[in-house]
This record gives C-alpha cells, sequence and structure tokens, in this order.
C-alpha cells in the first residue's frame, strides 16, 4: 500500500534535558484538518511513524518541521489515554476550522469560547445533541427530514433512468437541506443563503492574513447577516429542532448562546456527506455486508416509533470514520510545563496525535487496512483508546450519536429501494484499501432493487 506523495523533510528537534533525537526523513504531507490544510503544519506518514516507533520504541518523538514548527508525537496507546484524561487547564485545543470566524470579535486562539463560558456550553450542547443516547428525542421529525431529503440522493436523471449517478455534491445538497430542518426547522430548508454565509466565515477565518482589514470588515458584515436569519427561524422553530432545545435551556448567568450554538451545528454537519459516500462506496465494493445492511433497513421501516437504532448500519459507519477519519490528526498545546516518560517539556509545546495511524496501525489492530463492520459489535469497542473517530475523554464530539444516526439513516434510506452496484473508485473487497479517499472523486451508480 503507498503511502502519501507528499513529503516534508523533519529535522530532530532537541529534546529538554536529553541528547538530540536521529533526524527523521520522509514524513508526508500537510495536516488536513477539518476543511483544509494549513501552511506549516506536518502530517507524518504512516511509514515514517513506524520507522520512528521502530528505532525509538514507544517513547514520545519530538520531531520538526523544514517550516520550523514542533511537535511532540504520541506512539503508544497508553500515552493517547493521558493525551484524552488531560484537563483543558493542561491541554488547549486549537480552534478547528469549523468553529472560526463565526464570531469575528472572537480571536482564532480561543477555541470559539473561553474557560469556564465554553465548558458550559459545550454542557448544553451535549444535553441539546443528547451525547448519551443513541437515539436523539427528536428522532421522528428529524428521521423525515433525513428521509425526504435523502429522495435527493436517489432521484435519478429521468423518468424511465434505470440507475442514478450519487456523488458529494448530491450529498452535500441533501445533508445541508437536512440539518438545517434538524437544527432551524423546516421554514430553512431551501435557505442555502445561509450556508454560504457561514460556509464564508469559515474559509476567511482559517485563511492567509493579507488583506486583513477588509476580510474583517466583510466577515462582521456576513455575520451580522447570518446571525440575524438564524434569529429569524429561531423566533418560529417547532419545539423538536436543535435551537428550540438550547433557547428553553436553564441559562441563569445570561451567557449561553443558542444562536451562535446553532451556527456550529450547522457547520459539524459539514462532515456527514464525505462520511456518507464513503460509507456507501465501501458497501458497494462489500455485496454481503450490503445485502444485510439492506436487510436492516428493510426490517427498521417497520419499527415505528422505535426506529433509528440500525446498529449494523451504524457500525459500517464507525468502519469508515476508522479507516477514513474527518480529522486524522488531533493537536494539543500545553499550558503548563508536562513530563512524558520522565523528559520534561515547557508550556506551549504542541502535542500531536495522528489518530488515523492509531486506527490502522497493523501492529496492533485486526485487519487494520480491511473493512470489517463486525469489529464494533464486540463490547467496549466503542471504549477502544487506538479508535477515536469521534476522540475520548472531555474532548468526545457530543455530535457523536446524532451524526450516526443521520449517517446511517440516509445509507439507509438509499439501500432501502436501491443498491450500490457500480462505485468509482473501484475498491479490492479483500485486499488493503487505499490510505485516503477522496470524496470528491466518488462516484456511485444505483440499480433499483
Amino acid at each position: 500500500m503507498r503511502e502519501s506523495p507528499r513529503y516534508a523533510a523533519l529535522a530532530p528537534a532537541p529534546v529538554p534535558g536529553t541528547t538530540a533525537l536521529a533526524a527523521l526523513a520522509g514524513v508526508g504531507g500537510l495536516l488536513r484538518g477539518l476543511a483544509r490544510p494549513r501552511p506549516g503544519d506536518a502530517r507524518p506518514s504512516a511509514a515514517a511513524l513506524r520507522a520512528l516507533r521502530a528505532r525509538r520504541g514507544d517513547a514520545p518523538a519530538l520531531i520538526r518541521t523544514r517550516s520550523g514548527n514542533t511537535f511532540l508525537v504520541l506512539l503508544d496507546p497508553q500515552d493517547l489515554r493521558r493525551f484524552y484524561a488531560e484537563p483543558v487547564g493542561l491541554l488547549a485545543a486549537a480552534a478547528p476550522d469549523k468553529c472560526r470566524a463565526l464570531g469575528p470579535e472572537e480571536p482564532a486562539e480561543s477555541g470559539c469560547s473561553r474557560g469556564d463560558l465554553r465548558a458550559e456550553q459545550r454542557q448544553v450542547g451535549a444535553e441539546v445533541l443528547a451525547a448519551d443516547r443513541p437515539v436523539h428525542p427528536s428522532r421522528g421529525p428529524f428521521l423525515t427530514a433525513l428521509a425526504e431529503e435523502a429522495r435527493h440522493l436517489t432521484t435519478p436523471a429521468g423518468p424511465t433512468a434505470p440507475t442514478t449517478t450519487l456523488d458529494l455534491a448530491r450529498a452535500r445538497y441533501a445533508v445541508q437541506r437536512a440539518a438545517r430542518r434538524i437544527v432551524l426547522g423546516d421554514a430553512a430548508a431551501a435557505d442555502e443563503e445561509l450556508t454560504g454565509w457561514l460556509t464564508q466565515l469559515r474559509a476567511e477565518g482559517s485563511g492567509p492574513r493579507g488583506g486583513r482589514v477588509r476580510s474583517a470588515r466583510t466577515a462582521c458584515s456576513v455575520h451580522d447577516k447570518a446571525r440575524a436569519r438564524v434569529e429569524e427561524y429561531a423566533a418560529r422553530a417547532d419545539a423538536d429542532t436543535l435551537i428550540a432545545r438550547a433557547a428553553r435551556h436553564p441559562d441563569p448567568t445570561g451567557t449561553l448562546d443558542p444562536v451562535g450554538q446553532a451556527q456550529h451545528w450547522l457547520l459539524a454537519m459539514d462532515a456527514v456527506p464525505d462520511t456518507l459516500v464513503r460509507t456507501l462506496l465501501l458497501l458497494g465494493a462489500h455485496p454481503a455486508e450490503q445485502e444485510l445492511a439492506a436487510a436492516e433497513a428493510v426490517a427498521e421501516a417497520a419499527a415505528g416509533a422505535d426506529r433509528g437504532e440500525l446498529p449494523r448500519l451504524r457500525a459500517c459507519v464507525r468502519e469508515s470514520l476508522r479507516l477514513y477519519p474527518v480529522v486524522p490528526e488531533l493537536i494539543r498545546v500545553t499550558r503548563a510545563d508536562t513530563e512524558w516518560r520522565g523528559v520534561r517539556y515547557p508550556a506551549g509545546t504542541s502535542l500531536l496525535l495522528p489518530a488515523a495511524f492509531h486506527q490502522r496501525d497493523p501492529e496492533r489492530v485486526p485487519a487494520a487496512h480491511v473493512f470489517v463492520p463486525g469489529r464494533w459489535k464486540n463490547p467496549g469497542a466503542d471504549q477502544d483508546i487506538r479508535m477515536a473517530p469521534f476522540s475520548h475523554g472531555g474532548g468526545r464530539c457530543p455530535g457523536d450519536q446524532l451524526g450516526l444516526m443521520a449517517t446511517a439513516a440516509l445509507c439507509a434510506e438509499v439501500l432501502r429501494g436501491h443498491r450500490v452496484a457500480g462505485t468509482r473508485p473501484v475498491l479490492d473487497p479483500v485486499g488493503p484499501l487505499p490510505v485516503t479517499l477522496d470524496p470528491q472523486r466518488i462516484r456511485l451508480r444505483l440499480t433499483r432493487r
């Protein structure tokens, strides 16, 4: 299996209190965050990390990129456990692209909010998103919205067309409509302008600093328009929508911001289309798994009030995310001096957890490069520290269950009436799967069952 063809040389970084490490070369690519790469960040290739671990053992390795950025890379699952367990007061998360520029008055390094306010908002978000429940309390209207918008995934080119082509553009259109209905209500279904504004704000928040005065003015204008639009929907949103649930939450300090939360939730749903087309691509390459998933989808249609579970399809989505995580690497910055394996590192050290590497590490994960949804049925699979499609600990994504429910439901709507009969790219159902799958290049041919 080939690694990424893009390489950025790394030089050894001096470790406080120790001798310099041996040079590490052949470390691939730019770090791919939730939305786009950031110049200067390095994504180590799996081959480079395996070579590093073979030379140094499991101890964290301090490496420096050609651009001068330094990362302490975690290679041992035991260090991953500590990484996830450390409080935000010690390990601070960099603000992800999905959060940036939603409020132009907020500095990018704030992580979208600060200190206790951020913790309080996170708790409210977890309650509104029902992070502790596999099926959201608003499953009825949510599943209805997903089913209705899924028609955009399967509509043929003409009334007599025997097949339908499903690609990322179609998936994005359907998911964005469903997301607006789930977050803001049915009235927002067709509001592509709002989604465009939010996407623009995110892009400007992670872009270069050139022309920042004009960009700041533009961002403020777009931010004001987007916020006003969301407030209009909030004023008439049905009780089951996420924004209505957030607005009803007690706010004794007056610091919670349901409108801002709604904007974040809309952008967070951007990860669903990529995962949806990848999951269907994998099922198309594995006909036996596809038929089992389709049978579950048919049976689920008659479940009535118990709809939304779909354990087999959820396992397929989780396995897709294991193979192709939304965020391949996690970065935290230490806020105080820390010690790792007997070596002290100063405050401001950047820790890099290569999640994609650990999830597909053939030395520690059985059938690491193969699509095996059944692994997620094992007791405790969700707590396996090596597997982090939604992270762990206090940094775990509070929308993981809602995201799984939505993606599995959309897969079910497709498979209930259609078969994925042809795919591009063509995947080997037995051999190792490719390291990356660009969702932009995926084409799925659907035929009626």
